[in-house]
């Protein structure tokens, strides 16, 4: 999402300004362009020269300093800007921007910038208490600038509440959503599964599979970025979902059934990435399961079919399977679309090369109920979600 992408890093005076080294170092990896600014109180903080080695650019700071090209340097840096990102951002800084007052290199520029604003405030607790500063917050806010919220927890002058600056994965989630201006699912509810289900033994041992939820939460993430309220259940994963998007976490088949027919009435998308379990143990044992003489037997009854389910009370809905094969992997895929009454079904082949579980990229066929099909290259799953969404488009379009 950043790569190409001209980020304007500002940073003010407070404690917080080391962590914007950071902020720089992982908007350079993600492949964007980024030019800092920083007020003189900043430079108490952190040096230009941290800056200017992370990101590969001169720092800008004195608004009367010999332009390094001959131009109006705040007005080009305002030019340049795909996103303003202003991390920390003091209570000073915010009173400035909100009141009009343009006294330095950052403030001019962002005065003078037309590319979006995001604020990441980072305070003592009183100082983000203060009515004044809610009442600038709340302002900005109306004029159109973006606000990732303070942390809450410890901060460096002792008190404890909120006013610690966000996560730098919060601040860049945030950045994310903002560079994705075209928003074609806005309004809409998306209900996303993800990962593998396990299903108990005994106290001691389950069944399960190899999924990582990987795909599913690259889905919902998506989704999330292109402007939906997206709900995201999920079996036993060690992932992180992106800002914003509602995490229903489940372990059985069962309890996936239990979430998903929940939150199903209010999604008009649903988008099935899931690996249930099709069987569970038709006994679970109360106590551990000892090691004895001779071979265990287990006796294993069928799960419930939720993509089915889903299928015979679809309605209105747009319904996306998955099908993860080895063997027949298209004529298997367009059994499962028309018996479960899908819309689109996604299909990869697990014998091939980056994809399938735990991968990080995948290689997928595209069906739709329509008999079209597109057959995807090795992408990133990222890229995969956003090929998936793009077509979930064009159905919701074709119903219209």
């Amino acid at each position: 999402m950043f790569k190409d992408k001209t980020i304007v890093v500002g940073v003010t005076g407070g404690i917080a300004a080391y962590k914007a080294a950071e902020l720089v170092s992982r908007l350079r990896k993600a492949g964007a362009q980024v030019i800092c600014v920083m007020t003189k109180a900043a430079e108490n903080f952190i040096t230009p020269l941290t800056l200017q080695t992370l990101s590969q650019n001169p720092v800008y700071s004195d608004l009367f300093a010999r332009p390094l090209k001959w131009n109006v340097e705040h007005i080009a840096v305002a030019d340049q800007a795909d996103l303003f990102i202003i991390a920390p951002a003091t209570a000073n800084v915010l009173g400035k921007v909100c009141h009009g007052i343009a006294d330095d290199f950052l403030t001019t520029t962002i005065m003078a910038t037309k590319a979006l604003v995001l604020f990441a405030p980072a305070m003592n607790v009183n100082m983000y208490a203060n009515p004044v500063t809610k009442a600038n917050i709340k302002r900005l806010r109306e004029l159109g600038y973006h606000f990732v919220e303070p942390a809450t927890g410890m901060l460096a002058c002792g008190y404890e509440g909120q006013g610690r600056l966000a996560e730098i994965d919060d601040i860049l989630e945030a950045a994310e959503y903002l560079l994705v201006q075209d928003k074609p699912l806005l309004g809409q509810k998306v209900l996303v599964t993800a990962g593998p289900t396990m299903e108990a033994l005994d106290p001691v041992r389950y069944i399960t599979n190899h999924s990582s939820g990987k795909m599913g939460f690259a889905v919902a993430k998506q989704a999330k970025l292109l402007g939906a309220e997206v709900t995201l259940i999920s079996g036993p994963t060690n992932l992180k979902p992106f800002s914003g998007i509602r995490l229903v976490r489940v372990k059985s088949a069962r309890d996936m059934e239990k979430a998903v027919l929940e939150h199903y009435t209010d999604a008009q998308i649903v988008i099935k990435a899931a690996a249930v379990a099709d069987y569970r143990p038709k006994h679970i044992s109360s106590q551990k399961i000892k090691k004895q003489d001779g071979d265990l037997f287990l006796e294993l009854e069928r799960n419930p079919d939720i993509l089915a389910i889903l299928g015979q009370n679809k309605g209105d809905r747009i319904l996306v399977g998955f099908a993860a094969e080895t063997e027949e992997v298209l004529a298997n895929a367009v059994s499962k679309m028309r018996r479960k009454n899908l819309d689109m079904i996604v299909a990869n082949d697990l014998t091939r090369s980056g994809a399938g579980f735990n991968s990080d990229t995948n290689i997928v066929t595209i069906l739709k109920a329509d008999g079209s099909t597109r057959k995807l290259a090795l992408m990133s799953k990222a890229e995969v979600a956003r090929e998936i969404l793009d077509e979930v488009i064009k159905i919701k379009k074709e119903k219209e």
